[in-house]
């Protein structure tokens, strides 16, 4: 069987994960995980029960966002989703995927945990308040890294730019932001973004809306259709 992606609802990071393989464009499969109930079974494939994770037609298991974007790009790099280990365009898109996972990912941690906080907590504004500054910081340098190109690393759209979509949407989602307004040049390239085919799939598959592929999407599976591929 095809690599199975596992992605996280509602709104992971795993989004961009979608979007890679997406515009792999190789047979590929899905496996939705509720981050909030996550389905008996899954920590055998991903003992930290975090997504993305990628099972492997080994039966192994690929985890961390990073180790997954650069798996997918490496795939195939006529398409040009990735570059050769050991060429600077490679240092490059590692350098961007690495500040977008600890800088940015990690900088809405304590808005996310805001979110789990009940209405009227004290800590619920600190937190809110802690997420917005750091997030601010990492915005601002992607607005200023895209006033003078038209993608995140290179001259074309690599994992980087399906990783950017989806967790800069956190700005929003949150209610930290107004992109169009606080990151125009961020928000431009996002909007470019969202009207990508890949990027329209990977929200219909979220929100669990008919779409069409424009890659080679087969099928959803369920943890318990995926036991028997774990490796020995």
């Amino acid at each position: 069987m095809e690599p199975v992606l596992f992605y996280g609802v509602p709104h992971g990071c795993s989004f961009g994960s979608i979007v890679a393989l997406e515009w792999l464009n190789q047979p590929y499969r899905l496996c939705r995980i509720d981050m909030l109930d996550k389905p008996k079974g899954y920590s055998r494939f991903n003992p930290s029960q975090q997504t993305p994770a990628l099972l492997l037609e080994s039966g192994e298991t690929l985890g961390e966002s990073l180790a997954v974007l650069h798996h997918i790009a490496a795939r195939d790099l006529d398409r040009k989703l990735g570059f050769a280990q050991g060429t600077p365009d490679f240092d490059r898109l590692n350098r961007a995927l690495a500040f977008l996972h600890t800088e940015l990912h990690a900088a809405f941690s304590p808005a996310w945990a805001a979110f789990k906080v009940a209405d009227g907590a004290p800590e619920k504004d600190m937190l809110r308040t802690m997420g917005r500054n750091n997030a601010a910081h990492s915005l601002a340098h992607l607005d200023a890294v895209l006033a003078d190109r038209d993608w995140l690393v290179g001259n074309h759209r690599t994992v980087a730019d399906a990783y950017l979509v989806g967790i800069a949407r956190w700005a929003e989602d949150l209610r930290l932001f107004e992109l169009a307004r606080d990151y125009p040049r961020l928000h431009a390239h996002l909007q470019k973004l969202e009207a990508d085919e890949a990027v329209i799939f990977a929200h219909a598959i979220e929100d669990e809306r008919p779409v069409k592929s424009s890659g080679r999407f087969q099928s959803h599976v369920t943890v318990e259709e995926l036991l028997p591929r774990l490796a020995a």
